[in-house]
């Protein structure tokens, strides 16, 4: 067998659409990310002068909303064709059902694994067989490693699968399979995507998520890229994950304990923020600030969360440059000082209010009870610019609505109250 280098990389999401971001520069930026590290990916193959790139699943997000998604992944292999790097890729859940995807014509030396079988590639004069199976639609439940062919004998044999193995949280149950079952095929190398937190699942043989090449919410934090894969002689010898997103999202917690008042807590806000985009080597951070902590200042930041937010932006700015951040939400989770045991025990209307909204959480379907006929549903789908969309399923407004009321929300209701209470 010969020796080689090949990237694996998984679920672009190219084009991924994301809401509720805004206008400024820095949305603009974060709109664009999948591209930009699709491009990275591009970069990195060319630089390290590998013989070929698999991506295993989820080239898209879904149908496009015009050809120009199709034309910037189509620009993209032939970047790499041209410059002698084949490229091999499979079609996962997010993918499977989109015409235009099967209408794209891609450039000579890539090449899009059939969906009604599993396809195989072989390449002599390197030593390596490809094996994979695209979706066909996009709920694929049936265990599609177990009609993948035997290995060919004397070459590297690498699966292609977009699948949840034997199943991640967060992520829906497609093309199930173990992982014994994919080590005793007689693979040397599964090429997996669908998971987009990387793990190296076994190293013999190798069972790889590289995770996807970018984050796209808050929820896909850290660094996000691809695996570079030396072979020798028929063995991998080394794998290398590269970070290659464009922006990098992160929560980022404040601890507030003690804090006297609101500029003490901007203080420390400063210095979280500053830490925080250092540490992302250059890319923008979108991050989620958590405030949290018992501390005197909980009234002062509870009492007008757009105006602190505009505060905590301003107090990063001395701390970072300008564009290199960008705020997604700031969580108020500090609590007054006050003893809530003690208070909970007395025996008047503050030991009263406590209790009562304690139990509030125990029901809270009680308080989303006004919510039930449907008006806080109405106003929130009649309002302009699709503001249940732009604020999320998660979102406290959008929860109640529904008559769900989070537990939080009672917390942050009843920790207001008693401020209030304990400033006379």
């Amino acid at each position: 067998m010969t020796s080689f280098r090949f990237l694996h990389a998984a679920d672009l999401h190219l084009d991924s659409p994301l809401r509720g971001l805004g206008a400024d520069a820095s949305a603009e930026r974060i709109r664009g990310a999948t591209r930009d590290a699709l491009r990275n990916l591009v970069d990195l193959a060319i630089r390290e002068r590998v013989d070929f790139v698999v991506v295993a699943g989820d080239l898209y997000d879904g149908d496009w909303p015009d050809f120009r998604t199709g034309q910037a992944l189509v620009a993209a292999f032939a970047r790499l064709t041209r410059a002698g790097i084949r490229v091999v890729a499979v079609r996962g859940n997010h993918d499977a059902e989109s015409v235009l995807t099967r209408s794209l014509r891609l450039p000579e030396g890539a090449a899009l694994l059939r969906a009604d079988r599993p396809d195989t590639v072989d390449w002599p004069e390197l030593g390596v067989v490809l094996h994979g199976q695209s979706f066909e639609t996009r709920d694929v439940q049936q265990n599609l490693a177990q009609s993948y062919p035997q290995p060919a004998p004397n070459r590297f044999n690498i699966g292609l699968l977009h699948t949840a193995a034997t199943g991640r949280p967060g992520h829906a149950s497609y093309a199930p399979c173990t992982v014994d079952q994919l080590a005793s095929h007689g693979y040397d190398y599964w090429a997996l995507g669908h998971i987009h937190a990387r793990e190296e699942v076994l190293r013999d043989p190798w069972i790889v998520f590289p995770g996807n090449l970018q984050g796209r919410h808050v929820n896909e934090g850290g660094a996000k890229g691809a695996s570079l894969v030396t072979v020798r002689h028929g063995r991998v010898v080394a794998l290398d994950h590269h970070a290659l997103d464009a922006v990098r999202w992160a929560r980022v917690t404040v601890d507030c304990e003690g804090a006297a008042d609101e500029e003490a807590v901007l203080d420390r806000c400063r210095r979280a923020i500053g830490t925080a985009v250092d540490a992302a080597d250059g890319r923008l951070l979108a991050m989620r600030l958590r405030l949290e902590g018992p501390c005197p200042a909980h009234l002062a930041l509870a009492r007008d969360p757009a105006s602190l937010r505009q505060k905590i932006l301003a107090a990063g700015l001395e701390a970072a440059e300008a564009g290199s951040f960008w705020l997604e939400d700031v969580r108020i989770a500090t609590r007054p000082m006050q003893d809530l045991e003690t208070l909970r025990a007395r025996d008047d209307a503050v030991g009263r209010l406590v209790r009562a909204i304690e139990a509030l959480a125990e029901r809270p379907e009680e308080v989303a009870a006004p919510a039930a006929p449907g008006y806080a549903t109405g106003l929130l789908d009649r309002a302009s610019g699709g503001l249940r969309q732009a604020l999320g399923p998660d979102h406290p407004a959008v929860l109640a609505a529904g008559g769900q009321v989070p537990p939080e929300m009672l917390r942050r209701a009843r920790d207001l109250l008693l401020a209030r209470l304990a400033q006379g």
